[in-house]
C-alpha cells in the first residue's frame, strides 16, 4: 500500500454499519417467517408506551396477528380471531371459560396506538388490552378501542421461531 492511500484512509469517513432490521420494526409491505410460514406484514399497531407491536400477517386468504412486546427479552405471541363479545368493557373478568380451557388474567393494560396498514383499528387513538393464559400455556387476548372489541386465541412463539425475511 502507498504512502498516499494510508494517509488518504487516515481521512476517510467510515461505512456505516447497516443495522438489521428487528421484527418489532417492520411495516406494512416487509416479509417475515413465523413458525415455518412465511407472511408478508399488511398492518402494524404500535403501543410505544410498552415498546409493543402487533403485526397483522397475511399468508395467501390467512389472517393472523404477532404480538412482539420488548421486556428483559423479546416475546412473541401467534393470534388468529375469535368470535365474541362482551357487552361492557368494563366489567371484563378475571377468568374466561372457552372450549373447557379456562383462562387467567395476567395482565391489564391501556394506551395511545398508532396504526399502519390494515388492522382491526383502522386508526390511533387509547386502546384496553386484556392478557390471558390458561394452564397449558394458551394465550387469549381481548382488545377494546373506540367501542369496539375484538377477541384473540394463540399461543406463545420461541424467538428462534421469527425472523424477519425482507424489510424496507
Amino acid at each position: 500500500m502507498s504512502l498516499l492511500k494510508r494517509v488518504k484512509n487516515l481521512f476517510a469517513k467510515p461505512v456505516p454499519v447497516i443495522r438489521e432490521k428487528s421484527m418489532l420494526g417492520l411495516a406494512p409491505g416487509d416479509i417475515c417467517e413465523v413458525s415455518l410460514v412465511t407472511y408478508e406484514v399488511v398492518g402494524r399497531v404500535h403501543n410505544r408506551s410498552r415498546n409493543a407491536v402487533v403485526l397483522t400477517l397475511q399468508d395467501g386468504q390467512n389472517i393472523e396477528y404477532l404480538h412482539i412486546e420488548e421486556r428483559e427479552k423479546l416475546l412473541y405471541g401467534l393470534y388468529k380471531p375469535i368470535d365474541g363479545r362482551l357487552d361492557n368493557p368494563n366489567e371484563v373478568p378475571s377468568i374466561i371459560d372457552l372450549d373447557d380451557i379456562s383462562y387467567h388474567l395476567e395482565e391489564e393494560y391501556d394506551g395511545n396506538v398508532l396504526v399502519v396498514g390494515r388492522s382491526p383499528f383502522m386508526q390511533g387513538g387509547e386502546q384496553h388490552v386484556w392478557q390471558y393464559q390458561s394452564d397449558n400455556n394458551q394465550l387469549l387476548r381481548i382488545e377494546w378501542q373506540n367501542g369496539r372489541i375484538m377477541m384473540y386465541e394463540g399461543e406463545q412463539v420461541i424467538p428462534a421461531d421469527v425472523k424477519v425475511i425482507r424489510a424496507s
